[in-house]
């Protein structure tokens, strides 16, 4: 191992161990105070959802039309946050010697009193792309709902972050290591093969933003000497959004922030602040979506499952893989639509996802900052369908 490798790793464990200590659980005040989704989530009205719901294979107008969501969801409602674009293209197995453009879009909100490579940040990731086939594609777990989960908990927790920095500042506090955490959200294009998944056709998006991101450099005196050295925790999302999903804990470095989740919605569960109801509960013993938190075989799946992940991990960053297994039943099939969404189950991750950010940008005290009582909050009105393995299973 080169020594920047090896004095990145280390840095990467003590930036971690500083986390893990200062991570703060919710109260139950803060907890019901997390907003749901409400008709934003509505699969043919929806401001966040619906506008995903489209095929959007790398270079077509879906894809572009996606992007603009991205773009203006952030620039009107979220005005904060810093929106970068990083493009790249590349040939594929089916466009001959047309090369396909690439988007990946980075929205970014740091302490105000920050400086570009002296923050590290909390990292929300999932593709916004679908498959080229079958004709018609949607990819509604695949990855629309995710992204809209990400947007959600994005827009409630931005509120209370402005309360807590601006407090810091107010009152004067001197300014920790811990403190120097920010958010990032990630969507990234290109995730899916063209033709059949190899190394070659797939990631196409997620191996271009690493590659530039480890050699984006920052100052000598710099916390962290390269970008995508900034990521505390790359939590990614991928094929949520069916009914009853089991989501295993993929790694053991990561293992204690599953745990963190895993008790996030335990309590959620318990102040019956979720909607949806385990069918498996007889069968697995729970009626959680992660079941792992106990976990304590040897069998650690690691990079098993192929996903967007893999250029991050290989360059040391830490990965909390939020995917379920087995995949959904309607997984790469013209199924994966709007009409299939289990909307309980996608309302019960956006709250989970957003929880799980407030907790770690230890934003107890500061929810009701943004806290206004949501349609889903008053009553549940969603256009339902029936309830309700490329990413390579290995």
């Amino acid at each position: 191992m080169a020594r920047s490798q090896l004095l990145l790793r280390i840095l990467q464990v003590l930036l971690l161990a500083n986390l893990a200590a200062a991570y703060t659980k919710l109260s139950e005040e803060s907890l019901r105070a997390i907003p749901g989704p409400g008709d934003d989530f509505d699969i043919k009205t929806g401001k966040l959802l619906s506008p995903i719901l489209i095929p959007r294979v790398p270079g077509t107008p879906g894809s572009i039309a996606v992007q603009n969501h991205f773009l203006n969801f952030f620039k009107s409602k979220l005005p904060k946050w810093n929106v970068e674009l990083q493009n790249s293209t590349s040939r594929t197995p089916v466009s001959g010697d047309k090369e396909i453009p690439f988007v990946n879009l980075i929205f970014t909100r740091d302490p105000p009193w920050t400086t570009p490579g002296f923050s590290s940040r909390l990292t929300l990731v999932a593709h916004y792309d679908s498959k080229l086939t079958p004709a018609g594609f949607i990819g509604a777990t695949d990855s629309a709902a995710p992204c809209a989960m990400i947007m959600h908990a994005a827009r409630s927790v931005d509120a209370a972050l402005t309360a807590k920095w601006d407090k810091m500042q107010a009152d004067g506090m001197d300014v920790e290591f811990e403190d120097q955490q920010g958010i990032q959200v990630i969507f990234l294009d290109g995730e899916e093969a063209f033709k059949v998944w190899t190394s070659q056709d797939s990631l196409y998006g997620a191996k271009s933003l690493a590659a530039e991101m480890e050699t984006t450099a920052f100052a000598a005196q710099s916390t962290f000497h390269n970008a995508i050295s900034t990521i505390s925790l790359f939590v990614l999302l991928d094929l949520l959004g069916a009914d009853d999903p089991v989501v295993p804990s993929y790694f053991k470095t990561t293992h204690w922030a599953y745990k963190k989740m895993a008790n996030l919605e335990e309590r959620l569960r318990s102040l019956s602040l979720f909607e949806s109801a385990s069918k498996g509960a007889s069968r697995r013993g729970t009626a959680s979506f992660l079941p792992d938190s106990d976990k304590k075989s040897n069998r650690w799946l690691g990079g098993a499952i192929e996903d967007d992940h893999l250029p991050f991990m290989e360059r040391g960053v830490e990965i909390l893989h939020i995917i379920p297994s087995p995949f959904p039943r309607v997984w790469h099939t013209r199924e994966d639509d709007g009409a299939h969404l289990h909307i309980p189950s996608v309302a019960d991750w956006s709250k989970l996802i957003t929880g799980f950010a407030a907790e770690w940008m230890e934003l107890e005290g500061f929810l009701n900052a943004n806290h206004t009582p949501s349609n889903h909050d008053r009553e549940r009105k969603y256009a339902r369908g029936p309830h309700a393995n490329d990413k390579s299973e290995l």
